[in-house]
């Protein structure tokens, strides 16, 4: 089993064509590239983050860093294989300096609708405020009110934590990354085959 060191590198899904070259928001002009999501497609686990961040766009692959290693840990923790896993992004360029949000999120939402509508998930596991609120249009809505129980996001089965690194930042949220990362393997062993 690899430490957290040694995090085992995903397989990152090519961007498809028809939003290759997405120019819809101003971080067409920042990105190095689109970082679409990584993982297995099929899976029946859709991980959704904010956006890629530095390492992802700059490395031409997915999810590096940190929040691999933190998210991989808790995984490995709750015994839920990466095989089961797709992970992806709110945003799929990496802002590098302030930027219209609304906007930017506006212009990437039709990228996880088809995501969503293409690989058909099982479970949704969003990370972060920013996630919560962008899936639910609130910015009353939080992690530390949703997390520890299942909600729905469009008919997918949806369960909220705290981002990696947040966890990283703050060790004492460890302990509920892994409570819902349990919710997330408890439903996966319900809906096996």
């Amino acid at each position: 089993m690899p430490s957290s060191i040694e995090s085992v590198i995903l397989t990152e899904e090519e961007v498809p064509p028809y939003a290759a070259g997405c120019m819809k928001c101003e971080l067409a002009g920042q990105r190095r590239r689109m970082v679409w999501g990584e993982g297995n497609p099929g899976a029946p686990v859709f991980i959704l983050l904010d956006n890629p961040g530095a390492r992802e766009d700059k490395d031409g692959q997915a999810f590096v860093c940190g929040t691999r290693d933190t998210l991989q840990q808790g995984l490995r923790e709750t015994g839920i294989a990466l095989d089961q896993i797709y992970v992806s992004y709110l945003l799929k360029c990496r802002p590098i300096r302030a930027y219209d949000k609304p906007a930017a999120r506006a212009a990437c939402s039709p990228h996880l609708a088809f995501q969503l509508e293409r690989q058909k998930p099982r479970i949704l596991l969003g990370l972060g405020n920013t996630v919560v609120q962008e899936l639910y249009q609130s910015e009353e809505k939080d992690v530390k009110s949703l997390r520890g129980r299942w909600h729905d996001y469009e008919g997918i089965p949806a369960v909220f934590s705290y981002h990696p690194l947040a966890v990283r930042r703050r060790p004492v949220l460890m302990r509920y990354l892994l409570e819902d990362l349990a919710l997330v393997r408890e439903k996966l062993m319900v809906l096996a085959p």
